[in-house]
């Protein structure tokens, strides 16, 4: 897994303005995904971001790189810990929460549409997800809004200039470890 892929898929979480980000890779084998991932959180654990694999699906595997710091915050909401209850999960850490999801995805092919709260999408969007069957959503962006429209597309303009301005300077030089933010 290159750099230039992290940064494409994960500039706002590398950054630190986002929770999580999900992405899919293919590894030529096993030891070539372990050493990898393991390089990767090497370099960057000190900054507190980790990447896992979540499941591996048709010769891919998922990889969620996250903020457990931001996550702790998120999954502690009312509203998102109300949803993962009705969904089934064992309140806990969160990295019971995440073994969990990580369950979750491998009992189903589809995303249990809980996945956004491990994203940093606001509970009532997710919620709104859930109750609405993904109909009727008042705006699409990194998710569907069913809440406040004004403040998903003032984030949605965010992730996208920071996921350019950090393409522009992988590609120019940077390295991962000066893209990441400690947080």
């Amino acid at each position: 897994m290159s750099e230039e892929m992290l940064v494409k898929y994960c500039s706002p979480t590398i950054r630190g303005i986002k929770t999580g980000n999900m992405f899919s890779c293919r590894f030529a084998n096993k030891d070539e995904e372990h050493k990898s991932l393991c390089e990767i959180n090497q370099k960057l654990s000190s900054k507190g971001l980790r990447i896992i694999p979540l499941r591996k699906l048709n010769g891919s595997t998922l990889l969620y790189v996250y903020r457990p710091s931001k996550l702790g915050r998120d999954l502690k909401d009312k509203e998102a810990e109300q949803i993962l209850k009705e969904k089934g999960y064992v309140c806990g850490s969160t990295n019971r929460y995440i073994a969990q999801l990580i369950q979750r995805l491998k009992e189903s092919e589809n995303f249990p549409h809980e996945i956004g709260l491990f994203l940093g999408y606001p509970p009532e969007d997710v919620c709104g997800f859930i109750e609405n069957r993904a109909e009727g959503c008042k705006c699409v962006g990194c998710w569907k809004v069913y809440g406040d429209v004004d403040k998903a597309q003032a984030v949605f303009d965010k992730y996208k200039k920071c996921t350019q301005l950090c393409c522009s300077l992988i590609a120019k030089g940077c390295t991962i470890e000066k893209l990441t933010v400690s947080c």
